[in-house]
């Protein structure tokens, strides 16, 4: 199985994509199956996103509906669970201390966490010198990839001021660092938990729940615009069928089989 790389840019509209300010992530679409009109759960809050987005269902079933996570009342196995279970190597390189509990214990085989999600404006370069460093040299099967300050400057300015969207700009800097170090047999899937509004995010408006999804490697088509709905819960489902997973039984998402060739 090729390596996955999965990364997360916290916060980032789908409408702050141009090539002007995004380069980095304009070539992934280019070259990879891709849609900005994506969808988030709701409430389009980090941390049940991002639940969501590992275990394949929506807050109403497993329980986290803040950002104060709460252990499942019927736990079920997310991705990194799945893959650990197959004998794969699983690294996490994150910045915000909650996301620890997107996997049960025992689960990764590597984790690098250094709080750094709050900082601006270089509150990633660490965590994407890290995942290249990492990516290179470790080469785990799958590798989790957060980076925070889109949102972190969303809160402090406001979603689409002139400090957001700088904030967009160094952050593809710093994506391109990322990418730099996936091998070329190596698919790359990129997207946003949420979007946002004023300060703030959670609703089920467009501006909070419309979110950009990509993914590109090997087997997938390039330069393709998806035709059909992309949810949050199709991630783990469609990551498992590039890592060769069966997905789990009870998850809700879809593989998003137009992606690929």
């Amino acid at each position: 199985m090729p390596p996955v790389v999965f990364i997360m840019i916290d916060g980032l509209r789908p409408d702050v994509i141009t090539p002007e300010r995004c380069p980095n992530l304009t070539r992934v679409l280019t070259r990879g199956a891709s849609t900005k009109r994506a969808t988030s759960v709701m409430p389009s809050i980090t941390l049940p996103c991002h639940m969501s987005i590992f275990h394949s269902v929506p807050p109403t079933r497993h329980g986290v509906t803040t950002n104060d996570w709460q252990p499942m009342a019927r736990p079920l196995p997310g991705l990194v669970d799945v893959a650990r279970s197959a004998g794969q190597r699983c690294a996490f390189i994150y910045s915000w201390e909650p996301l620890r509990n997107l996997s049960q214990p025992g689960s990764l085989w590597s984790a690098h966490f250094r709080a750094t999600a709050d900082n601006l404006p270089d509150g990633d370069k660490s965590t994407a010198t890290i995942a290249a460093q990492v990516i290179a040299e470790e080469r785990p099967d799958f590798t989790f990839v957060y980076l925070a300050t889109v949102d972190t400057s969303g809160h402090e300015y406001g979603w689409m001021s002139d400090g957001y969207l700088a904030q967009a700009v160094r952050v593809d800097g710093e994506l391109g660092r990322v990418l730099a170090a996936v091998p070329d047999e190596g698919v790359v899937l990129i997207q946003s938990d949420h979007g946002g509004h004023e300060r703030t995010h959670g609703t089920d408006a467009p501006d909070d729940m419309l979110i950009p999804w990509v993914i590109a490697g090997p087997g997938v088509k390039r330069g393709h615009a998806l035709s059909t709905p992309v949810s949050l819960l199709d991630t783990a489902p469609t990551l498992a069928r590039v890592l060769g997973l069966t997905p789990h039984p009870q998850w809700e998402g879809r593989c998003v089989d137009e992606a690929f060739e």
